[in-house]
């Protein structure tokens, strides 16, 4: 599926797109991959850590666009890291799947406002469902970098093996005494109300604190029960920042 050429890429609505290559492939699991893209014209994407890119999915009868969430950090420059996992009937990331080395990817961004660009002057609190932690990555790595109030990381997943860069967040926990890495491992179905029995617990019922900062992402309705859970709690609007996918 090589393509050495990389021609100029036309987007939905004959948009042209940037091109990238696919330098490298890695697979978390056997559902949920990672593809690390260079531009085909060695330049750059400039983003801030939770931004996303979309994607030109070619497909039978048109041309799709799909956001995927930036997982790598601004600061590393390319390769950029995109991560995803199989969707029943999604043709996105079957797409994507299929994917080799070398081969060209259109798209255009980086978009999205779900993003955070410096540590909150206030307590933080990361809540993600599965690859929900690709955009929360980059954000945990600006955040810790400058000062900053207490950080904690909620991540629930279907497995062990789908808790992805978890070992990046345990040495993180580590070296930083303000922040907190915890998990959850949850079937998928539970995912949600397991969450918002624990968030309900622990930062609504909990205490009175209302100056907190949330930063939730994953799949589905839940992201926004959680979003609306906080928000009917007293918490700012502006303080709970959410991706629903």
């Amino acid at each position: 599926m090589s393509n050495e050429s990389h021609p100029a890429m036309i987007g939905p609505g004959g948009r042209p797109l940037r091109a990238a290559v696919v330098a490298r492939i890695y697979d978390h699991a056997s559902d949920t991959r990672s593809l690390f893209l260079t531009l085909a014209d060695n330049g750059a994407i400039h983003f801030i850590p939770g931004q996303f890119i979309s994607i030109a999915i070619p497909l039978s009868d048109e041309t799709r666009t799909r956001p995927y969430s930036i997982a790598s950090h601004p600061e590393d420059g390319a390769p950029y890291e995109i991560c995803f996992n199989r969707v029943p009937n999604g043709p996105g990331a079957a797409w994507l799947f299929e994917r080799a080395i070398g081969d060209a990817i259109g798209f255009s961004g980086p978009f999205g406002t779900f993003s955070l660009e410096r540590a909150p002057a206030a307590e933080a609190i990361f809540i993600a469902a599965a690859t929900g932690i690709a955009p929360i990555r980059p954000m945990i790595r600006r955040a810790a970098a400058g000062a900053h109030l207490a950080m904690t990381l909620l991540h629930a997943a279907p497995s062990p093996e789908h808790m992805l860069y978890r070992a990046e967040f345990e040495a993180l926990a580590v070296r930083d005494a303000g922040f907190r890495f915890e998990t959850m491992i949850t079937p998928e179905a539970e995912t949600y109300s397991r969450l918002l029995e624990q968030c309900d617990r622990r930062w609504v019922r909990g205490d009175t604190n209302r100056a907190r900062h949330f930063y939730i992402c994953g799949a589905g309705h839940g992201v926004i029960a959680l979003r609306d859970l906080f928000r009917s709690a007293g918490y700012e609007r502006r303080a709970v920042h959410y991706e629903q996918w």
